[in-house]
């Protein structure tokens, strides 16, 4: 259809930077519309994909999308870097052995069940059954750490589930590594051992101590005396390199990407600024991941049985795994957090807050399509997509949900802030009175900018920039006073 078009362009260049424009421009746009529907943004991009990709208008070339294979690894890297601010020690301390029990009961009750009704009920290959069961035990961390960013929740409860979806990432890489190993052999023909289970383990511990020394190395480069423009740039390059370096050796950056955030937020307690920077900086990135996986959204499959996988259609599988899965992560959750002794709100709302799944996922789910190829890799991408859109028109309610129950925000006057009812000479204040000092209070503790902390650590480092180009301060206000649309 209108992929007709790129036939008169003779640049493989040209429709590169033609598309990746057309991508970026229907993501945004269709955000427009899902915001009005309080919808997620994942939803969006990956609505957008499926309306440009071959089965709706058909503008971006196939080609395009198999030449942009490596945005599954980019966006895996930031997502994971981010995940590795919130394994600070001084945290993991307080409760960080009851968070490990609570995501393993979790994580396994999820992917257990997921493999008994893939298995068992739906009939499907062995392999193809434990690979979706690993899939199941991963959380998406964007989507929490975004719903608790936008109701400015805390307490002991928050920690909690961040360290949890971040353990859960952990058990779901390690799961997925050795699920992926099983079904390529499986695939093969060859015969298992024991080895298809330990090599993919031995792999991930000298992926996690390489992400360590990229840590280590991203400290030693990003001194204090270093610019913001050039602590972004190096910080990029690293995460570049080091999904150079695992697509090599055709894994996952996820778990190294983690450990080299992890590494340098531990030895640089007091700088987590650069979190912030590449959280603004991120945003494309992760836009053209969400819309290439759209555009790779096998629509015409979905309705039909997969024979390379079993008899049944794609969309019944996508829709039982999506609430075998809801079903396995708050049951595991609850009984994690009976067996910890963990609060009652805790135990009956942790597991609501573990039903969002799309980045982690999504991407683990393209690189084992890159991986199994042919009929079966698209079937597994697929069922992960159909079902993503799912949990993520009701996983951030889900989560935002969780977070109001156990208080750890709340929309009313009298829980925002503290005021005395009585007058400094006793007398009893009026309703009217102690509104009002509520909302002079508020006023008061309100930040002097309405710039979140990421565009605000991004455009400090554009103004660092903007002045070292030696430009007249007296003639050109800095960025930051600017009107910002």
């Amino acid at each position: 259809m209108l992929s007709q078009i790129y036939e008169g362009i003779q640049t493989t260049t040209s429709a590169a930077i033609i598309s990746i424009s057309i991508m970026l421009l229907s993501g945004f746009l269709m955000t427009r519309i899902t915001k009005k529907l309080r919808l997620p943004n994942v939803t969006a991009y990956i609505v957008a994909g499926i309306i440009i990709g071959p089965f709706c208008l058909d503008i971006i070339p196939r080609t395009i999308v198999e030449q942009t294979a490596f945005l599954p690894d980019i966006a895996l890297a930031f997502i994971a870097f981010g995940t590795g601010e919130f394994f600070r020690l001084d945290t993991l301390k307080k409760n960080g052995s009851k968070a490990v029990v609570i995501t393993v009961l979790e994580s396994l009750s999820a992917s257990l069940l997921v493999f008994l009704m893939t298995f068992f009920v739906l009939r499907l290959e062995l392999a193809f059954s434990i690979v979706l069961a690993a899939l199941a035990s991963a959380t998406a961390p964007a989507s929490t750490i975004m719903t608790i960013r936008q109701t400015g929740a805390k307490g002991d409860f928050v920690e909690t589930l961040l360290q949890v979806v971040a353990f859960d990432d952990i058990v779901g890489l390690v799961a997925y590594s050795v699920a992926i190993s099983i079904a390529v052999h499986s695939y093969s023909g060859e015969t298992f051992s024991a080895s298809r289970i330990v090599a993919p383990i031995v792999t991930n511990a000298g992926v996690i101590a390489l992400g360590c020394v990229f840590g280590l190395i991203m400290k030693l480069m990003l001194s204090n005396g270093r610019s913001s423009d050039n602590r972004l740039i190096i910080a990029v390059a690293l995460l570049f390199a080091f999904c150079g370096v695992c697509t090599i050796f055709d894994v996952s950056p996820l778990l190294g990407c983690m450990s080299m955030g992890t590494t340098y937020v531990n030895i640089t307690s007091d700088d987590d600024k650069l979190f912030k920077q590449l959280g603004y900086f991120s945003p494309p990135i992760l836009l053209l991941f969400f819309v290439r996986s759209g555009i790779s959204f096998d629509l015409h499959s979905l309705i039909q049985p997969s024979g390379t996988v079993g008899q049944a259609p794609l969309l019944l599988i996508g829709v039982l795994y999506f609430i075998t899965r809801i079903v396995g992560k708050y049951g595991g959750a609850y009984l994690g957090c009976l067996i910890t002794k963990m609060p009652r709100k805790t135990r009956v709302c942790l597991g609501l807050a573990l039903v969002p799944q799309a980045g982690v996922a999504i991407g683990l789910a393209a690189l084992g399509a890159r991986i199994l190829t042919g009929e079966t890799g698209t079937a597994l991408e697929t069922i992960i997509l159909a079902s993503s859109v799912l949990y993520e028109l009701i996983g951030p309610g889900c989560a935002q949900l969780s977070l109001y129950l156990t208080k750890s925000y709340s929309t009313k006057l009298e829980d925002l802030v503290t005021v005395s009812a009585n007058t400094p000479d006793g007398k009893k204040k009026s309703s009217l009175e102690l509104l009002i000092e509520r909302i002079q209070k508020i006023q008061s503790e309100l930040p002097a900018h309405t710039v979140n902390e990421e565009e605000l650590a991004y455009t400090e480092a554009a103004e660092n920039h903007f002045l070292s180009m030696g430009h007249d301060q007296s003639r050109q206000k800095p960025l930051s006073w600017r009107k910002r649309t």
